[in-house]
């Protein structure tokens, strides 16, 4: 008996032991408790006082009814990682980049923004003009300012004359007005002529445009810009790289047409360039293009043998189903007088309509639109402002005279 007495005696002690202990430790620190599922959201007009007897409102425990899915397991916030900082700032720099290249490209180019160093060949004639009155020094300056802007001697001297006649029928002796009376007669003689681009509208018979020009007067560039306002315009181009001699500008094209959604048309390297153009104005029938921009060779337009290629590539480019509605000859503004005799002869070979002037915003003089007006008789139909696509724009002579003279 005593024995049992002691055996519950120790029991009774290791039991509060246990206790005790149990109680300093606490709950186990390691252990993750899981925290209450969700509240399962009411079906559809059930609310809470309309749950069956014995069926609980919040909709915990419960199982599925027949044909319903099962409730989808919602990711916790805390889960989902937040970007850093840096990654952060990255996304809002390429946003920032995209929004400004978007704005930069819908702006129009202004001349009086892009004829800088144009208006400062002229601008300290005018001034000196400007702060006297009419006599023989004032006509002298105005012959050098039109000459140093690349006006050309034999166009410039036409202009003058027909100035003086004007300032001694009209009686004008202020200077303002002499140079008011100069823009407008600029002005005249640069509406003449047609500048808009001529596309047909005969259904199955593309227009072809053909651009020729020498090398480096950006021809390439200029036919990628041009086949991404034609597309934004909703006509379906073709592009033919006809510079067959010159491997970069047919990846150049290349890569303008991936970006204008445009076909592209190219051979073997030296092929021949009429084949290739021939090749595109027959896959334009086919698919229904509305136009076919060719690229031709620009090399140096004193070789007789290279102006018969593009009388050729003329000729080949006109034959059905396609038809050549324009002749653009790209010219480089800033080589002056040199760009009026590439002029004169390519128009001898291939029936020039229009002149596309390029780096107008460079270092150009600006007087080479006179010239080319004056001695080609063509017309300015685009000119380049700029490197971005929207830099291409149609000429406008009032806003050019204003911007050459202001």
């Amino acid at each position: 008996m005593g024995i049992v007495i002691a055996v519950v005696a120790v029991l009774l002690v290791v039991g509060l032991v246990v206790g005790f202990v149990a109680a300093r430790r606490g709950p186990d620190k390691g252990a993750l408790l899981e925290p209450p599922p969700a509240p399962r959201p009411p079906r559809p007009g059930v609310g809470p006082d309309d749950a069956k007897p014995n069926e609980p409102s919040s909709g915990v425990g419960l199982a599925p009814r027949p044909g319903e899915a099962p409730p989808e397991e919602e990711t916790p916030e805390a889960l989902v990682p937040e970007p850093d900082a840096a990654t952060v700032a990255e996304i809002e720099a390429a946003l920032a980049e995209a929004v400004e290249e978007e704005q930069r490209e819908a702006v129009r180019p202004r001349f009086r923004d892009r004829l800088g160093r144009a208006r400062g060949t002229v601008a300290g004639y005018l001034t000196s003009i400007r702060s006297r009155g009419v006599d023989d020094e004032t006509w002298e300056e105005l012959e050098e300012a039109l000459i140093r802007a690349d006006v050309g001697v034999q166009t410039t001297q036409a202009l003058l004359d027909d100035l003086r006649e004007e300032v001694k029928a009209k009686g004008i002796t202020d200077s303002e007005a002499l140079l008011e009376q100069l823009k407008g007669d600029i002005k005249v003689r640069l509406a003449d002529g047609d500048r808009s681009l001529t596309i047909g509208s005969e259904p199955g018979v593309p227009s072809v445009w053909l651009f020729v020009g020498v090398n480096g007067v950006g021809k390439t560039t200029t036919i990628g810009k041009v086949a991404k306002q034609q597309a934004e315009a909703g006509r379906k181009v073709v592009m033919a790289a006809g510079d067959t001699f010159r491997a970069a500008a047919a990846e150049q094209l290349g890569a303008w047409a991936e970006r204008t959604g445009a076909d592209l048309v190219r051979g073997a390297e030296n092929s021949d360039p009429s084949a290739v153009i021939y090749d595109a104005v027959q896959r334009a029938g086919s698919r229904g293009a509305d136009l076919v921009l060719a690229d031709t060779a620009g090399r140096l337009h004193t070789k007789t043998n290279l102006m018969e290629e593009l009388k050729k590539v003329r000729r080949v480019a006109d034959r059905e189903p396609g038809k050549v509605t324009e002749v653009l000859l790209v010219l480089d503004a800033t080589t002056g007088q040199n760009g009026l005799t590439q002029a004169k002869q390519f128009t001898e070979a291939v029936d020039v309509t229009g002149i596309v002037l390029t780096k107008l915003d460079g270092s150009a003089k600006g007087g080479i639109v006179l010239a080319i007006n004056a001695e080609i008789g063509l017309p300015i139909k685009l000119v380049g402002l700029g490197e971005t696509v929207d830099d291409l724009i149609e000429f406008d002579p009032d806003e050019f005279v204003e911007a050459l003279f202001s």
